[in-house]
């Protein structure tokens, strides 16, 4: 769920869409690699009395409900329609995030962490390309942007088969943070010289 902090709201969530892929070094890129979004929504409890009612997405959908109401009465409020995105990305509901995220960008464009997480949703609703497309945009106005090198990198890898397009993301980054580390915590310099060392084979 977003955070309602006033630094984040309607700006910051990028660091938590992050990408994840390998599961183990050991797998190996020839032999498959696992991916997931990092930032998914996680498995709620049962509510009370066993009613399978999940208290948290009952929350979450109130929120999303307020939020409409709010943008259907300004719609040029960015941060509703960003926190709107936000929202439908942890329900798990690409199309509209990506909805609520194109209109906040095209009424605040210069904002690479939103663009980014635009781009996951893109990956997410089924358009590699596109999801490409918007982390080079990202990086046109950020060419530091970590988290667009790294998402980048695993859309190429994973989605179109570009493993010379993934190094080439991923070694960029390595310039900018030569520590970087994949959300799992694995050194990505490691697994860099794994899938080169695989594809060598």
């Amino acid at each position: 769920m977003a955070s309602d902090d006033p630094k984040r709201k309607g700006y910051i969530k990028t660091e938590n869409v992050i990408l994840l892929f390998f599961v183990a070094l050991a797998v190996g890129f020839v032999g498959g690699v696992a991916f997931s979004a990092y930032r998914s929504v996680g498995t709620m409890p049962m509510g009370a009395a066993g009613t399978g009612v999940n208290p948290m997405a009952a929350q979450q959908r109130a929120m999303i409900d307020a939020l409409v109401q709010q943008t259907e009465t300004d719609p040029t409020n960015v941060s509703a329609w960003t926190q709107l995105g936000h929202l439908y990305f942890d329900s798990g509901e690409p199309d509209k995030a990506i909805a609520a995220y194109e209109r906040s960008l095209a009424l605040d464009p210069d904002r690479p962490d939103v663009w980014t997480d635009l781009g996951v949703m893109y990956r997410r609703g089924g358009d590699a390309r596109k999801a490409v497309a918007t982390f080079d945009q990202v990086l046109t106005m950020d060419g530091t942007h970590e988290i667009a090198l790294y998402n980048k990198g695993v859309v190429l890898m994973h989605d179109l088969n570009d493993l010379s397009g993934a190094l080439a993301a991923w070694e960029q980054l390595l310039t900018i943070n030569p520590e970087a580390r994949t959300p799992s915590g694995e050194p990505l310099r490691d697994i860099i010289a794994q899938m080169r060392q695989n594809a060598n084979q």
